[in-house]
């Protein structure tokens, strides 16, 4: 991490990186929640400032086994933060000023690859590790002696080798905001440089860019990344001389081996997708490999709840649908590896399904599930009208089964209802959910509107009259004719007559409270075609 990302983003501070054989993900750190800790993790420290701070952080997060601690720099290199330093065993690094920390989470992410399931080997293509970019942009840029950024189709970093802080204003931008700035994307379009990049197969020489007065920049020599006719992305050097024939060959030599390495990460992501829906399908099935399933995903010592996310109320194209559904899932992924990384998500079929580590106490491990759901509906916005069914905490493999039938249910009542409501446990909409479940069972056994509001069915279709509307409005305000008259606009002594014609062609006896229950569980599961 130190070698791809010093000095442009970190910095070594107190510690002994070498110490650590192994990093079990990333961590925000966050006062007022409680935090899970994978093994060995690299902490966050938004927004910890001060020495006796974070001397107090590194102290504690040495009690949860952290291999590092990263904090915005300048950080004083003091004797208190060595001792701290050195009697946790975390490693304190800082974090360049002006670098944005969701940046920073996301190449550290990729690069440590969190989440990888299982073993798969070790590969190489070229002598370096398969779909290890910033490896790759390392070999590259000592083949020309000069920085190297790997880049996809909109001009986004996927990787960079060290020594960036070789060169100019414009690279230290664009390794901060991890994407070429829109200035310099401007120049280089109004010079025709993509067009030229995306026609040709050699490299193309770019002349110094600037924007502002008295800035410096250095040329840029760049190639296109192709596999067949697909463009890929491109890699980009900055140099201080142009480059011998013998280099440009090489580099070009090297965008096909980018190429390969694009491709493999692309397969591999692929891949690994569909490895962690197997084996998260397998999970809320149950039988005898749910417990090998949750053992492969890191999980099976956890008590656990599974979250079921949909979208409500959506209408237009399949393709549009599913990618709004996979960018929400992807959206999700981040928010749980934030809050929970320990998390398994996969989206199968029309619903996202996250296996979610909780406290073991069933009224705990509910509300914090029920928060975690909650913050992640907030932050999506109204827009996006995702809404999410809560499971039952889950102690055992065996359970997770049950856990996603109570998600389940609770997610069909949230996509039928049409008030506010977003987030929901299965005791929460209980009452909701089976009656929709004797909806279910009407539709499976083939009933028919029975009477006596069959025959009110009947008469509503023959006269044109409104005596089902009626019936509801009136059973909906527990018999109050003012307030269920004015529900439907209809003037009280109107009202009265109605329902009174209602009782007359029902032929029931709307006194008997029995009566008054059977026929509000009917219009309720049958919903009758007149409304």
């Amino acid at each position: 991490m130190l070698e791809d990302f010093s000095p442009a983003l970190l910095d070594l501070v107190h510690g002994s990186p070498e110490l650590t054989d192994a990093v079990g993900g990333v961590v925000i750190h966050d006062p007022g929640d409680e935090v899970a800790f994978p093994p060995r993790a690299i902490v966050l420290g938004v927004g910890v400032y001060g020495t006796e701070e974070v001397a107090r952080l590194l102290r504690e997060l040495g009690e949860h086994g952290a291999a590092a601690l990263v904090v915005r720099g300048p950080v004083e290199r003091d004797e208190v933060l060595a001792a701290a330093s050195a009697a946790s065993g975390v490693a304190l690094i800082s974090l360049t000023q002006g670098a944005s920390w969701s940046q920073l989470t996301e190449l550290l992410r990729t690069l440590l690859t969190e989440g990888d399931i299982g073993d798969p080997g070790v590969e190489s293509l070229g002598g370096v590790p398969s779909g290890d970019l910033f490896a790759l942009a390392n070999a590259v840029a000592t083949l020309l002696d000069a920085p190297i950024t790997i880049e996809d189709r909109r001009q986004r970093i996927l990787a960079f080798s060290g020594r960036q802080d070789e060169a100019d204003q414009s690279r230290v931008a664009t390794i901060l905001a991890r994407r070429v700035p829109d200035g310099y994307l401007r120049i280089l379009e109004s010079r025709g440089v993509f067009s030229e990049l995306y026609r040709s197969d050699r490299p193309v020489h770019i002349a110094p860019a600037t924007i502002e007065e008295g800035e410096t920049a250095l040329p840029r020599v760049a190639v296109a990344v192709r596999a067949g006719d697909e463009f890929l992305g491109s890699v980009w050097a900055a140099v201080e001389e142009p480059l011998t024939p013998d280099r440009e060959q090489a580099f070009q030599d090297a965008a096909k081996l980018v190429a390969l390495h694009l491709l493999r990460h692309r397969a591999g992501a692929d891949a690994q997708n569909r490895l962690r829906a197997d084996l998260v399908s397998t999970v809320l099935e149950g039988g005898l490999g749910a417990a090998d399933a949750l053992d492969r995903l890191g999980l099976v010592e956890e008590p656990t709840v599974v979250l079921a996310m949909g979208l409500r109320g959506q209408r237009g194209d399949h393709a549009h649908l599913a990618a709004e559904r996979q960018r929400l899932t992807s959206a999700l992924g981040i928010h749980l590896n934030a809050v929970r990384p320990r998390s398994a998500l996969a989206l199968l079929g029309d619903v996202a399904y996250a296996i979610v580590p909780v406290p073991a106490d069933p009224e705990a491990g509910q509300e914090r599930a029920a928060q975690i759901a909650a913050n992640f509906v907030e932050r999506a916005g109204k827009r996006s009208q995702v809404v999410i069914g809560i499971g039952s905490v889950a102690t055992e493999p065996s359970a997770l089964s049950r856990s996603r039938t109570r998600a389940d249910r609770a997610l069909r009542v949230l996509m039928s209802d049409q008030r506010s409501r977003r987030v929901a446990a299965i005791g929460d909409v209980y009452i909701d959910a089976l009656l929709l479940d004797l909806r279910d069972m009407a539709a499976v056994q083939g009933d028919e509107l029975l009477s006596p509001v069959a025959r009110l069915v009947e008469y509503d279709a023959k006269h044109r009259s409104h005596l089902i509307e009626t019936l509801r409005a009136w059973l909906d305000a527990f018999g109050d004719v003012i307030a269920a008259s004015a529900s439907v606009f209809v003037h009280p002594n109107t009202f009265r007559y109605r329902i009174r014609r209602a009782a007359e062609v029902a032929q029931v006896d709307l006194q008997d409270p029995s009566v008054r229950f059977a026929l509000m569980l009917q219009l309720r599961v049958m919903r009758p075609p007149s409304t």
